[in-house]
């Protein structure tokens, strides 16, 4: 778009002389019509680059992000510091999946028993996990738009081993390896929205509209 618009310049110059040198007002007001071009053409062309090196600056501060080993090293201190547990990597998506069908066929013949009067049942699974140091946090939703977001059945993107879903175009997928996964599934395997691109708002929205 820059190259086009210093043609457009070169014209407009062709076309003043041409109308000076003839005293002709036609191409004189070809000219002004060719610089305004050439003017539109050079702010569009400086948009482009503007956005393509925009683009470039969030790829390379992902790739520094997945190949600098000292990007964890804050979160692991603090973890030391406090005597924490060492950080666990989520669980894939296919052990997500195995997880939830062995708990629905536990739930299938379980018997339910009811606590004395006076006691209260403790949880017994919490999960304890912390989220990788790179990862988004998650978008905050209201309970009743959460309820409605479970019942969807539109596509998100996820990523294996991390605990968000996303919305296509979402930067935190560049250089990941992702696939497509109902939300409802998605939520019901344990992912949260990305705080990034937040996919909530986006299907709901989308579900308005309809």
């Amino acid at each position: 778009m820059i190259v086009a618009s210093l043609l457009l310049i070169a014209v407009a110059i062709g076309l003043l002389v041409l109308g000076l040198a003839n005293g002709s007002s036609g191409l004189l007001v070809g000219s002004i019509g060719t610089s305004l071009l050439a003017a539109v053409a050079l702010v569009v062309g400086a948009r482009q680059a503007t956005s393509a090196r925009a683009e470039a600056d969030l790829l390379d501060i992902e790739d520094e992000r997945a190949e600098s080993d000292d990007y964890e090293e804050p979160r692991e201190r603090r973890g030391s510091a406090r005597g924490a547990e060492p950080l666990i990597e989520p669980e894939p998506l296919s052990q997500r999946r195995q997880d939830r069908n062995d708990r629905a066929e536990r739930s299938d013949t379980a018997t339910v028993v009811i606590p004395a009067q006076g006691t209260s049942a403790a949880p017994e699974d919490i999960d304890d996990e912390e989220d990788p140091p790179d990862e988004p946090i998650p978008q905050r939703v209201q309970p009743a738009d959460a309820a409605r977001i479970a019942r969807m059945a539109t596509d998100v993107l996820v990523i294996d081993g991390r605990p968000r879903y996303h919305v296509a175009g979402c930067v935190h997928l560049l250089g990941r390896p992702h696939e497509p996964l109902p939300v409802g599934e998605a939520v019901e395997l344990g992912f949260t929205p990305c705080g990034l691109c937040e996919p909530d708002s986006a299907l709901l929205a989308d579900a308005r509209r309809v």
